[in-house]
């Protein structure tokens, strides 16, 4: 369906004058590949499954759609944006806030589970626009009446693959059925199992497939495989890869919940700062751990494929397969999010004889693949510190914080320099914020005995 000779660049669109305007702002010039091929289909209104990676700038490709046909002075939900988790939903809201800068009085709710319910329910009685959320809490708004879907013209399911993978299928069901028959239906997925296919069989109106490959190219990807002979052996791999590759930020992926608590313990032991992901974490520790690895005070994540999804890193210098995934095409995407944006990046996987039959199905996957080598030695004994240290204030959106708050107080009478601030990240109760390891304690201080709103807060750092 794509046009090989259309042009990449956005004025091309027939967008709004209000996001032209916008993307101009932002320097949004040209179409990624995904937008290329995706944006004049859904522009017209017809339903797409778009196969493409995290990274591949789908949710611009979305998101410019279903605002360029929003009516703001309709105050209903028209737009439906479903996502496998709050992170993701999360980030498509920002994202979505981004490009509707331009668009007066529009507002973008997310809903979400592991958030409180009452404040949603308040947030709904005001009305929306554009509804992001996970299926489990935006099924239980419909089922008690919150939320109203009757007037949903378009419907989109992003990293729907993840969605059924978590479990959310019967959930994602009953949503549908109360969301017009007459709707645009967007479906976006990294990998396209036949499950995917079933769901979009149900929900979708003679949609268009659009397969984009990822954005990244693999060259850029230099891809290890090494050979372990036991268990116990695969758990000192990991260590000695990294203390070989010395990454400043690594996902070591792997296919059990058990197995992430496992590996990062050993990691832990031996003076690697890692820390664990998986799907039985409360979405505190979960906003906590993801907050620590993105803004560089953990050096190693240890993450099954669901809980990584939604991961916001921009750099990411390793990839460790602690086994290689069951799926080929879980096997490119976890090595996808290194090498991004021109870098070049390693992915390493760890295999026994036995799991030979995968590297197989791998090669007739991508091609002609390395050979599988013995261990490399460690370059050093330990890991070097990570460079920041978090520091969480007890107070956030519900306390009116901003980041810039954040920021005068700590560079009040020059006591912490802009340069040592990191990434800062507010969300309802609490607020994060990376400090440079020596310039933490001044940080700290700065921030206890200050005032963020002429209020005091009580400070801490995170330790990990």
């Amino acid at each position: 369906m794509s046009n090989p000779s259309a042009s990449r660049a956005f004025d091309s669109l027939p967008l709004s004058a209000a996001l032209r305007t916008n993307l101009a702002d932002l320097g949004y010039t040209e179409l990624t590949d995904i937008q290329a091929q995706a944006l004049p289909l859904l522009l017209v209104g017809v339903d797409v499954i778009a196969q493409a990676k995290t990274g591949s700038g789908k949710t611009a490709a979305f998101g410019l759609a279903v605002l360029n046909k929003l009516r703001v002075e309709r105050f209903r939900v028209q737009t439906l944006v479903l996502c496998p988790t709050r992170e993701l939903a999360d980030q498509v809201a920002r994202e979505l806030r981004k490009l509707a800068r331009a668009i007066h009085n529009i507002k973008i709710l997310t809903l979400c589970g592991g958030m409180p319910f009452g404040p949603q329910l308040g947030s709904l009685e005001h009305g929306a626009h554009i509804v992001v959320g996970t299926p489990g809490r935006i099924e239980e708004h419909v089922r008690k009446g919150t939320l109203d879907l009757a007037e949903v013209d378009t419907l989109v399911l992003d990293e729907a693959d993840r969605m059924l993978d978590m479990g959310f299928q019967t959930s994602v069901d009953a949503i549908v059925e109360q969301v017009p028959a007459v709707r645009q239906t967007l479906l976006f997925s990294a990998t396209y199992p036949d499950a995917i296919e079933a769901l979009a069989g149900r929900v979708m109106r003679e949609p268009v497939r659009v397969t984009v490959a990822s954005q990244h190219q693999t060259s850029s990807i230099e891809q290890h495989f090494y050979r372990v002979t036991n268990n116990e052996q695969r758990q000192h791999a990991v260590a000695q890869l990294l203390l070989h590759f010395l990454p400043e930020s690594a996902v070591v992926f792997c296919n059990t919940k058990r197995e992430t608590e496992e590996v990062a313990n050993v990691l832990r032991e031996q003076g690697i700062v890692a820390l664990p992901i998986h799907g039985d974490l409360e979405q505190k520790q979960r906003d906590q751990v993801l907050t620590c690895f993105a803004n560089k005070s953990a050096s190693v994540l240890v993450a099954t494929d669901v809980a990584a999804r939604g991961l916001d890193i921009e750099a990411l210098d390793l990839v460790v397969n602690y086994h290689l995934a069951r799926d080929s095409e879980v096997h490119v995407h976890r090595i996808g999010r290194t090498g991004r944006a021109g870098a070049s990046g390693v992915a390493c996987s760890l295999l026994t004889e036995r799991e030979d039959f995968k590297l197989e199905k791998l090669v007739a996957l991508l091609g002609a693949l390395p050979a599988v080598e013995n261990l490399p030695q460690a370059k050093r004994q330990q890991m070097p510190e990570p460079a920041m240290v978090t520091l969480q204030i007890d107070g956030g959106k519900k306390q009116k914080l901003r980041p810039g708050d954040v920021v005068g107080a700590l560079t009040r009478n020059d006591q912490v320099a802009f340069d040592d601030i990191g990434k800062i990240q507010v969300y309802d109760l609490s607020t994060y914020v990376a400090v440079a390891r020596g310039a933490w304690k001044q940080a700290h201080s700065q921030l206890e005995h200050g005032k963020l709103k002429g209020r005091a807060f009580r400070v801490r750092r995170i330790k990990v």
